[in-house]
């Protein structure tokens, strides 16, 4: 992810901080140097370092339930609003989507218990923690906002975990399709909220709402879209139109190919059509600027460019393409050979015919190029 720092890898799972996160933590630094000095600056700065490792605590107690039916999570990335892991997928049963729900509030909850037991105090005291009092120990501010945390993200507000959870119940009485285009106009109605509240209150909640407002509309039209695609064989939506490139090509080759076409990745096949790599114009652009034109593509090419038949259903394509970042998705026929390409601008084509027509049925027998 763009301005995201690696800090750790726990349990296969890469462990980033957003940039926008220490400036949050400067900041906070400095509002409590105001208000009280060096010692409350870094009083400051020490409580939202631990709340946010009761946050990816939280995320990785998704992570965790998720790995339980098969589901990885690649990174998980702390921003100034919590945390977000990056499922591979999401569960395909609403039992499942129930459970990887609730085990970031269940995370929580266990650790506000501790420290309650710890501390010796009432749920209700800790409940009532001022997060923003120094004269309230640090540990009683933790209880607090893990308990705000409980309450806030259980909210049926989709994609929050309430949302979720919400979504999982419905899917349970209707289809997936329909329990998402409500549970989000429930998140969207949420948003709005949020923002609302947060133009009294705390501007963060503004942010807040329009994460909740984007994700939940952008989860909803992938829904539909997946839906949309369902049963499709690749080679109803591959690129067939291809331009190539031979192993013996240089970059002056694919200079003329990329000027005279609109294509931007180009495959890089041998005599039998077999593809040996793909050459994006990114890899041409950075291989002209290290070297001179008679580069051989070999050398500027990415090698590791996942493969599926032709044959095979568009959705488990799709999840290829997701897992692995791919810039590109080779399809081949039965002898191997190259029949066609999925991209990125490919599938973002098929979004745009969803979202002006949302009632859009792609042909089986029909490429989108």
């Amino acid at each position: 992810m763009v301005w995201s720092i690696p800090v750790a890898r726990i349990a296969g799972t890469a462990v980033r901080i957003h940039v926008t996160f220490l400036l949050f933590l400067v900041w906070i630094g400095a509002s409590y140097w105001r208000m009280g000095g060096r010692e409350a600056a870094v009083e400051g700065v020490l409580f939202m370092v631990l709340l946010f490792a009761c946050v990816l605590a939280h995320e990785f107690g998704h992570i965790l339930a998720a790995r339980r039916f098969g589901i990885r999570t690649p990174e998980v990335t702390l921003w100034p609003i919590g945390g977000i892991a990056s499922l591979e997928r999401l569960p395909s049963k609403p039992r499942e989507e129930l459970i990887v729900a609730v085990a970031g509030p269940a995370v929580n909850v266990a650790i506000a218990a501790l420290i309650v037991l710890a501390l010796g105090i009432g749920l209700g005291d800790a409940a009532t923690a001022a997060m923003d009092d120094p004269r309230t120990s640090l540990l009683a501010r933790l209880a607090g906002a893990n308990i705000f945390l409980v309450v806030f993200n259980l909210l049926p507000a989709f994609p929050m975990d309430g949302g979720r959870v919400l979504r999982a119940l419905l899917a349970m009485r209707m289809g997936s399709l329909e329990a998402t285009r409500v549970a989000a106009r429930i998140g969207q109605g949420a948003a709005f909220v949020f923002a609302l509240v947060g133009l009294f209150t705390n501007p963060m909640l503004i942010v807040i709402g329009l994460f909740v407002y984007l994700a939940a509309t952008a989860e909803a039209q992938d829904m539909a879209f997946r839906d949309a695609t369902r049963g499709l064989p690749v080679h109803a939506v591959m690129i067939r139109s291809l331009e190539t490139l031979p192993t013996s090509a240089t970059l002056d080759d694919a200079v003329d190919l990329m000027l005279r076409t609109s294509q931007k990745e180009f495959p890089v096949v041998d005599g039998a059509r077999a593809p040996r790599g793909l050459l994006t114009r990114e890899n041409l652009i950075q291989a002209l600027h290290a070297g001179g034109a008679a580069t051989p593509v070999l050398e500027a090419m990415t090698r590791e460019v996942p493969a599926v038949g032709d044959a095979e259903p568009f959705d488990a394509a799709l999840a290829v393409l997701t897992r692995t970042r791919a810039p590109a998705l080779f399809v081949l026929d039965g002898d191997g050979h190259l029949a066609g390409l999925v991209t990125l601008e490919n599938i973002g084509e098929m979004m745009m015919v969803r979202s002006v027509r949302p009632d859009w049925r792609f042909r089986s027998g029909k490429s989108f190029a």
